[in-house]
């Protein structure tokens, strides 16, 4: 049986000083308690890029001004696939905060940790972390 294919468009959003907006996964929600990028789903007649803003907006309350491809890769899981688009997002309007009740808190890029959170971040958060000048 194929797998169904989901898309989702997640904010990669990091202020002036270097730091990066990270929420917690909801409980009763698939990888409880671990950490992720702000996003969800992306809707039929919708591009990606319009999911990343529309979802950014009901989750942290911000709205994107200025949002680039970041990283787009596809990752298994054993029940379906997920098609990720993360977007960098450096201008936006708005103090992002859990709308739904989730944690939300800025961290420094360099002390991103994939250990905390979902499998399929730990790529992304590697290119993230090599990135980071070292001073």
């Amino acid at each position: 049986m194929e797998k169904p294919i989901i898309q989702v468009s997640a904010g990669i959003i990091r202020n002036e000083f270097g730091q990066i907006y990270l929420t917690q996964r909801l409980e009763g929600q698939d990888f409880a308690q671990s950490l992720e990028f702000p996003g969800g789903k992306v809707d039929e007649n919708e591009t990606p890029e319009q999911a990343l803003k529309r979802e950014l907006e009901e989750e942290i309350g911000i709205v994107v001004l200025n949002a680039e491809l970041y990283e787009r890769f596809q990752f298994e899981y054993p029940t379906k696939v997920i098609s990720f688009f993360f977007y960098l997002v450096e201008e936006w309007i708005g103090e992002p905060f859990g709308r739904e009740g989730q944690e939300g808190f800025w961290i420094e890029q360099r002390a991103l940790d994939a250990g905390l959170f979902p499998p399929a971040n730990a790529k992304l958060i590697n290119r993230l972390l090599s990135e980071v000048q070292i001073p």
